[in-house]
């Protein structure tokens, strides 16, 4: 064999190698981020499985508060029915939204307010909201190294002909983007 097919041969192995790293590289950080939107929807679960316990809890208390309590109900079942990252994100912000009226609920019953069933299951929730808050930044940091691998070369070349699609991140919904951007009002 003549010295330029070595050379050629030795390039053409350690390309497919470069290749075979890259491409394994991508089912890593694509199982990572499929595992940490797994870790979201476990979160999600316990929450969804807490609200009716809290509806029922404010129900024995302020059961004229109907309008309030039907939304929370249907904001989490369309929360539990949502598939995929952009749907789940937009009806867990809806559930969020309908969550926090039902807490609001508490100041103007001083004696659901009082009670310990409540005060446990809001602190459940609010302990639950953390964990939810902390699995979609792990998620998102997870898609953020996913989509930069699969951006970049040699990954750019051949990621998106063998399955590798972007991932979408877990955002805020726009209710809950414009009320972060907004400086809460303190009055005395």
């Amino acid at each position: 064999m003549s010295t330029g097919l070595i050379i050629v041969l030795i390039v053409v192995g350690l390309a497919a190698l470069w290749l075979v790293f890259s491409y394994n590289g991508l089912v890593t950080l694509r199982q990572r981020c499929r595992q940490a939107f797994s870790d979201i929807d476990v979160q999600l679960k316990l929450r969804h499985d807490l609200v009716p316990n809290l509806v029922e809890t404010v129900k024995g208390y302020a059961s004229h508060e109907r309008g309030t309590l039907e939304d929370v109900v249907k904001a989490r079942n369309q929360a539990v029915s949502a598939q995929g990252v952009s749907a789940q994100a937009a009806a867990e912000t809806a559930l969020s939204g309908a969550l926090g009226r039902l807490i609001a609920l508490s100041e103007a019953y001083p004696d659901l307010k009082a009670s310990q069933n409540f005060t446990q299951l809001q602190g459940e929730l609010s302990d639950i909201e953390n964990k939810i808050a902390a699995a979609r930044r792990f998620f998102n940091n997870a898609a953020a190294e996913y989509n930069g691998a699969r951006e970049s070369i040699p990954a750019a070349f051949y990621s998106g002909s063998m399955g590798f699609q972007p991932q979408e991140f877990f955002t805020l919904g726009e209710a809950d983007r414009s009320a972060v951007q907004q400086a809460p009002t303190v009055k005395f």
